[in-house]
């Protein structure tokens, strides 16, 4: 995941340990460091540097340059709106061009399938729950089909999800899933014009983290926004206590 080094932690950094960076350009991108400071110091430094990359690279991020098709957004505790607030999104489409589009996954209503799809055959999975995508255009129905086998009359959304829109594909998938563990049906969808999600990602309304067939697919949907949104509580967190940590090393050399 391309996450950008936060300018106050550079900063803070070269203060310390006495680091600086100079990234070149030329012949591909090279970072030099030199120092004058002691090798404790370094050595402290260093040990920083791989616990802070460690915590980014668990999946959080919220740097725009990560959005992307087969994405999450998980809601940032401060959204207000309530058509997103606590909610957990798939992206199913994201271009320059036409905007964003993605399927909130974590709302499962009480309605069924055999009373929303009309005109649509359900099979034996008449009775499993319909989710709700977003507030755009109800009449929309779109699926997610979890699959080890390329689905030639689906979309790919990223490894082993597919993304159904069409009635004969759904009925076909219908006919042949074991339940909400391989095949979920939304109605709705979440959408952003231009440059709009890019501008409610800067302000904090989302984090990026990416997306897994088990994340799709989670077996307890209604409680998935509280466990990842705790993953980023915990990195802000750890990213406090550490500058913290690194001051008691310095002031102990």
């Amino acid at each position: 995941m391309a996450v950008g080094w936060p300018a106050h932690f550079v900063f803070w950094l070269r203060e310390r340990v006495g680091w600086h960076l100079v990234i070149r350009e030329q012949k591909g991108h090279t970072v030099k460091m030199r120092t004058s400071r002691s090798p404790i110091a370094l050595a402290a430094a260093a040990l920083f540097v791989a616990i802070f990359t460690s915590l980014i690279a668990k999946g959080q991020s919220t740097d725009i340059g990560d959005l992307g098709v087969g994405k999450l957004l998980v809601s940032g505790r401060g959204l207000s709106d309530p058509n997103f607030a606590e909610s957990v999104v798939l992206l199913i489409r994201y271009d320059d061009k036409d905007g964003a589009l993605g399927l909130i996954i974590n709302r499962r209503t009480e309605a069924s399938l055999s009373r929303v799809l009309k005109g649509v055959e359900t099979a034996k999975r008449g009775s499993d729950p319909v989710y709700l995508g977003g507030p755009v255009e109800l009449d929309a129905v779109f699926a997610l089909l979890r699959s080890e086998k390329k689905i030639d009359e689906a979309t790919s959304v990223l490894n082993q999800v597919y993304l159904l829109s069409t009635k004969e594909p759904l009925e076909k998938a219908l006919a042949a899933s074991s339940g909400p563990g391989d095949l979920r049906v939304y109605v709705g969808y979440a959408g952003w014009d231009v440059g709009q999600l890019e501008n409610e990602v800067r302000v904090g309304g989302w984090w990026i983290f990416g997306a897994s067939a088990g994340l799709v697919f989670d077996p307890n949907p209604d409680g998935e926004w509280s466990r990842l949104i705790a993953r980023t509580d915990q990195q802000i967190a750890q990213l406090r206590i550490l500058p913290a940590e690194m001051t008691r090393v310095q002031a102990r050399r």
